[in-house]
């Protein structure tokens, strides 16, 4: 019996990329508030080595405090240094402009977390060179590697 294919937008070879060798996450939605789903996501990847950088629109207050020990920044451009994965935290809806902006920042690569589903952002990021995945998790991702 074969395995079916995964979609193309749950490639496994760039899912492995993502978690093995890209390290800087700016992680789109991450507000800071523990119960949400982006935050204990977050907390994961640092645990698993990776630097998170919150994108929230309120850290265009400066006042804003950090999150995870780490200073958040309003959107992706107001980030100063290379960012290596765009994690997004959004509505499908809403999603497909942060992978538009993670092209443009210069991103090696775009992850839409379970649930948001855009083929049109898809196919523009991979257009552009830049690797997608998208409807899933790295805690999913790394359980099913079993790391």
């Amino acid at each position: 019996m074969t395995t079916p294919a995964a979609p193309a937008w749950q490639d496994h070879e760039a899912i492995d990329r993502m978690l093995d060798e890209l390290g800087t996450w700016a992680v789109v939605g991450l507000s800071g508030d523990p119960s949400r789903t982006a935050y204990s996501i977050a907390a994961l990847l640092q645990e698993r080595g990776k630097r998170i950088v919150p994108v929230h629109p309120q850290f265009a207050d400066p006042a804003a405090p950090a999150v995870l020990g780490e200073q958040g920044y309003a959107s992706l451009a107001d980030v100063p240094f290379a960012i290596d994965v765009v994690d997004v935290f959004r509505r499908s809806e809403a999603a497909g402009e942060f992978a538009d902006q993670a092209v443009e920042v210069g991103a090696q690569a775009v992850w839409f977390q379970l649930g948001v589903v855009d083929h049109e952002a898809f196919a523009r990021t991979t257009a552009a060179g830049v690797a997608m995945v998208m409807d899933t998790c790295p805690a999913i991702e790394w359980r099913r590697r079993g790391r």
